[in-house]
């Protein structure tokens, strides 16, 4: 098959050219090839598949169904892998759960599914990280309520086996009562809030964590302007430490919480408006390393109760591509090559897998997405539910 006359666009840049593949391998890109089997791509993006390595199973109930359709969902919206968080129901501590989770992984047909471990049993007792990496955990899983003791033990497995320490930077003090941002927003709904302070504090310390081990961090869903500047300098320390944020996080800020909308209840919470407006600017000066979809999908039933009560999270990865592309390309915030590091490259690299690269040989784990086609959002756990969103996705290979 030759797809013909596309915008193949990768991390490298975008190019017009034609991409002969075969049995799923790309084996020519170039111009005028031919092929008994052709598609004409004009004014379609030849892509790579997405990377997500921030997303949850329904009510984070793992288990075989709820792995593969998970799987379906993702690469329906243009995402080729997921990597599962793995505070789910059962955690992924120990061998027992890992194993359980890799049997669900079996004769998926949708996006390729990673796991990765939680270093902290339910009892705040360390897991067996050496063995859980050995077993095919891709990398260790960490929330900051860890004592410093257990931190540095974490820290010194990551060093031993060269993984980056998947880090969620939060204060088991300040989160346990909030249910949403400490501000004017949550004042005027009467709910208790969450000080960003929560994540800020926590960030600092993991930077020292970094620093003195020499370990990669990276800060999962980061949603403090404060916390992407800590990070940035540190960087210029030659500290290695990278962030990412969701696009709930980009696009929406605690105002969405108004009239008690649940959907809107997610973790981290959302920012007030002129971090929101910070944090677009930090994406701008490329400050961020990586974007995620933040899929925490929650069953109605555990979404449409009283605020204080509905569960966090929002489904995030149906029409993923459309609505990066709306929001951040379309709208001229960043450019689709910019948009494939941060969502393929980066991601990619965080968990030692090279992805986003065009080569000759190579798996093709692309998609055509036709830029001037339209689709409507049809989810009502979305924040984008109604929506109007630019870009289809034709084909995937």
């Amino acid at each position: 098959m030759v797809i013909k006359n596309a915008i193949v666009c990768d991390a490298n840049g975008e190019r017009e050219a034609d991409i002969q593949i075969e049995e799923g391998v790309i084996t020519k890109i170039g111009s005028n090839l031919s092929h008994t089997n052709s598609i004409d791509a004009k004014g379609c993006y030849f892509l790579p598949l997405l990377v997500d390595t921030n997303v949850k199973v329904e009510d984070a109930a793992l288990n075989a169904k709820n792995i593969k359709a998970l799987s379906n969902e993702a690469l329906e919206g243009g995402i080729g892998k997921v990597v599962l968080l793995p505070d789910s129901k059962p955690a992924i501590d120990n061998e027992i759960v890992l194993e359980f989770a890799q049997n669900g992984l079996h004769d998926l047909s949708g996006a390729d599914v990673e796991l990765m471990l939680n270093t902290l049993k339910e009892d705040a007792t360390l897991s067996n990280i050496a063995i859980l990496l050995k077993r095919g955990a891709v990398v260790p899983y960490m929330s900051t309520i860890a004592k410093n003791d257990l931190v540095i033990k974490i820290a010194q497995y990551c060093q031993m086996y060269g993984v980056t320490l998947f880090c969620k930077a939060e204060d088991n003090s300040l989160i346990s009562s909030g249910v949403m941002l400490e501000g004017d927003v949550s004042s005027k709904l009467g709910l208790a809030g969450i000080p960003d302070l929560s994540e800020v504090l926590h960030v600092s310390r993991m930077i020292e964590i970094a620093r003195h081990f020499k370990i990669k961090i990276l800060f999962k869903s980061i949603a403090s302007p404060r916390s992407i500047y800590l990070i940035n300098q540190a960087k210029k320390d030659g500290v290695n430490v990278t962030c990412e944020v969701s696009i709930h996080h980009l696009l929406n800020s605690d105002e969405a919480c108004k009239n008690f909308n649940t959907v809107a209840k997610i973790n981290p919470p959302l920012s007030c408006q002129k971090d929101m407006t910070e944090l677009l600017r930090a994406l701008r000066d490329g400050e961020i390393d990586m974007l995620t979809t933040l899929h925490q999908p929650s069953s109605p039933v555990n979404k449409e109760v009283a605020f204080y009560d509905a569960a966090y999270g929002c489904s995030g990865v149906k029409n993923a591509m459309s609505l990066y592309y709306t929001k951040l390309v379309k709208n001229g915030v960043i450019s689709m090559e910019e948009l494939l590091k941060l969502c393929v490259y980066n991601p990619a690299n965080a968990i030692s897998q090279s992805i986003g690269v065009f080569e000759v040989g190579e798996k093709a784990n692309a998609m055509l997405f036709n830029p001037n086609k339209t689709i409507t959002m049809n989810d009502k756990l979305s924040l984008y539910d109604g929506e109007e969103l630019w870009g289809k996705i034709e084909a995937i290979f």
